[in-house]
């Protein structure tokens, strides 16, 4: 047997260096964040950092912050910060981080674009980081937005500051798959959520457990603790433990004492640096305002779009079916940005996906509903439109502040209607928002009428999302509350739709329920007014009525008799108001008719109308009714037979006239020769055959032919050859 040797080969040496190739693969530390080595900490520098921290919260000043190394915080937050080239902090984040990691109860209200977000995130990574929370521990800090997407935004923000701390983190928002929630749900220690799929869970998952929790915080708490959030808010309040810090922020805070009470906080401390500024909006926001009527407002946003087609814009309507519909238009008429569209009835991953899109384009214009107004962090927007009034003065600084955020700069335009002009300036007057006019050049109008209907012409869906967004605006403008400033009735609705490109007015019921309503109540009233009239006039006829009273008697009259009474005068009859009522109402009168077409009176009509008699008629018409049906029947079968007979007397009239010698068209035979003398009694036999077959044949339905046939059924065939050259002769 040969063994084969395997050939073993010298390992290679480095030519510049005595050292082996293999010292070059060497394993090194894994690196990350831009080479640098994984940050590690051991048990016992956490406890010392803890315990450091601690003493720190009692002397730190606000003072002495200058950035936020100078704040007692964690390395791992610190790290994060400068990960996330967070440096200085703003003046909310100054006066609201050392209060927040004392333990108190903050209501914090800033101007938008200041930096709220870290001002919550850093106290609450510091809360959970100096009790050393982990995993097992469970829910330590819930994060409650009003909107998904300013949900989105600080779950992205802690993922960037916090990603250093271990604890895990979840987005709870609608639109997701409720399934994988659930069964992470109680893994979490920090919850960002919208309030209504956070109380779907606490009442459907039986392991979601908030018991533990430390710290709750409420971003654009006004909007979560108004109306539209009220009940959501306070099932999920009744279920949270009630020691806990909380911590309220917005840009424009709530003061009512009933919404404090609500959530329990404890001596709250309210931090409002630009409180004693000039102005409530950022100072590098330049504000104005036009008045448009209602039918020009789809030209002017147009014409705007199409001057301003290298800018980032926003523009915010009253309802999703304005966005809706304006998006469906704009798209046809290809502008030359990219139009986008936000509003609350979309699906999430739509909505997801058209938020990062915004954000990472430069010339791009979103149409939205207040789903964007609130929170959310639009880099370097150029203008706010709103092309609607907004309700109040809060919903316009929310707006308005989508841009300028952060020292930048933008522009914000409001668009009134003429009659709101004068109410919505003096609303904002007295918030401090510095507003001024501009007028249009109509000049620099483009109107794309025509092509709207052309459009609306092809599309019948076009056509029904028009008139449904014509409908939700009208109904947007009546249910405001300040009636000084929204008045519906004042509204040009045909000028308004046919800028949305409709030939017709839509109908809206609402507005014509209202005018009826409006109507009666002023009925009402001067009912009430003749009622107070005439009471008038009584009480005065009354004041001046004396009873006539027999004076004694004098000695030459005689003494009347006891038992008479005393004479007084008849008094006028007092009105009462349901009678006044009663003749000022005009009611609806029914007048019947009978047969001939005479008014009947009441009396007869109840008699005539029984129901019972009626009842009986009807049965007795319809007896009639069928009798006189079964009678006409018979009377068509009879006739039809009749006709019938008729005819085939007709008929056999016909054949007996054929064979007489009057008729004119009969045929004389008398000229033919006699068989028997020209044919043999052979032929004869083959004649008589052929005419047996003649005979056996099926007989013609008309009754000549047949006498015809009978006549010529004795002669031969060669005589019937010669008849018939003859005949066409």
């Amino acid at each position: 047997m040969t063994s084969k040797m395997a050939k073993v080969k010298p390992k290679m040496k480095h030519p510049n260096s005595g050292k082996r190739v293999k010292d070059k693969f060497k394993r090194k530390p894994k690196q990350q964040n831009g080479g640098k080595p994984k940050f590690k900490f051991s048990m016992k520098d956490e406890e010392s950092e803890i315990g450091r921290l601690m003493e720190s919260y009692l002397t730190a000043t606000i003072e002495e912050t200058s950035s936020f190394n100078d704040f007692p915080l964690s390395k791992k937050t610190l790290r994060g910060l400068a990960q996330g080239q967070y440096r200085k902090p703003t003046a909310i984040q100054r006066e609201s981080i050392l209060p927040a990691l004392q333990g108190k109860d903050i209501l914090a209200a800033a101007k938008t674009g200041s930096g709220k977000t870290l001002a919550f995130l850093i106290p609450v990574f510091e809360k959970l980081y100096t009790k050393q929370w982990t995993r097992l521990d469970g829910l330590g800090a819930l994060i409650i937005t009003p909107t998904r997407e300013l949900a989105l935004q600080i779950f992205e923000t802690v993922a960037k500051i916090g990603k250093l701390h271990d604890f895990t983190t979840g987005l709870i928002i609608g639109g997701q798959n409720l399934k994988v929630e659930k069964s992470r749900l109680h893994q979490l220690n920090i919850i960002i959520c919208t309030p209504g799929r956070l109380l779907q869970h606490m009442d459907q998952n039986p392991l979601f457990d908030c018991t533990n929790l430390k710290i709750l915080v409420l971003d654009e708490a006004d909007r979560c603790l108004d109306l539209g959030f009220e009940s959501a808010m306070n099932a999920i309040i009744e279920n949270l433990p009630s020691e806990r810090q909380t911590l309220l922020f917005s840009a424009t805070q709530t003061k009512s004492v009933k919404d404090l009470a609500r959530l329990n906080l404890r001596n709250p401390l309210y931090i409002a640096p630009h409180e004693k500024e000039q102005y409530t909006t950022p100072a590098k926001l330049q504000q104005n305002y036009v008045a448009v009527e209602l039918g020009q407002k789809l030209t002017m946003l147009w014409s705007f779009l199409k001057a301003h087609s290298k800018q980032k814009i926003i523009v915010f309507f009253a309802t999703c079916k304005q966005v809706k519909y304006f998006y469906e238009v704009f798209r046809k008429l290809r502008p030359s940005t990219l139009l986008l569209p936000l509003y609350g009835g979309m699906n999430q991953e739509r909505r997801n996906k058209i938020y990062t899109e915004f954000c990472s384009k430069s010339n791009v214009c979103l149409l939205a509903t207040d789903v964007a107004s609130r929170g959310l962090d639009f880099p370097k927007v150029n203008w706010v439109v709103q092309l609607d009034c907004p309700e109040d003065a809060n919903q316009y600084i929310h707006r308005a502040g989508r841009t300028a955020r952060l020292n930048t700069s933008g522009e914000s335009l409001l668009v009134l209607l003429p009659q709101e002009e004068e109410g919505v300036v003096k609303m904002l007057e007295k918030t401090k928002v510095p507003i001024n006019k501009i007028h249009i050049d109509d000049k620099q109008l483009f109107s794309p009428l025509i092509k709207i209907q052309s459009f609306l012409a092809q599309s019948p869906e076009l056509k029904e999302t028009a008139k449904r967004a014509f409908v939700a605006y009208v109904k947007s403008v009546a249910l405001m509350k300040d009636k000084s400033i929204f008045d519906a009735s004042k509204l040009d609705l045909e000028a308004y739709a046919k800028s949305l490109g409709l030939l017709v007015t839509p109908r809206v019921r609402f507005l014509s329920r209202k005018e009826n309503k409006s109507k009666k109540s002023n009925v009402k009233t001067d009912v009430k007014v003749a009622l107070d009239e005439n009471d008038e006039d009584e009480s005065d006829e009354e004041f001046f009525t004396v009873k006539k009273s027999e004076r004694f008697s004098t000695m030459d009259q005689p003494e009347e008799e006891p038992n008479e009474p005393e004479v007084v005068t008849e008094s006028k009859k007092k009105i009462t108001k349901v009678k006044l009522l009663k003749k000022a109402l005009v009611t609806n009168k029914k007048i019947c008719f009978d047969d001939s077409g005479n008014a009947v009176d009441e009396e007869v009509r109840d008699e005539v109308y029984d129901i019972e008699k009626a009842r009986a008629q009807l049965k007795l018409a319809d007896a009639e009714d069928k009798e006189r049906y079964k009678n006409l029947q018979k009377a068509k079968r009879v006739a039809r037979k009749e006709k019938l007979k008729r005819k085939a007397d007709e008929e056999n009239e016909e054949e007996d006239d054929f064979g007489s010698d009057d008729d004119e068209h009969s045929v004389d035979l008398n000229w033919l020769p006699d068989p028997d003398k020209v044919y043999n009694e052979d032929d004869r036999e083959v004649g008589s055959d052929a005419s047996s077959a003649e005979e056996l044949k099926p007989a013609k339905k008309t009754p000549k032919k047949r006498k015809i046939a009978d006549k010529i059924s004795d002669i031969t065939l060669m005589e019937a050859e010669q008849l018939a050259m003859n005949l066409l002769k």
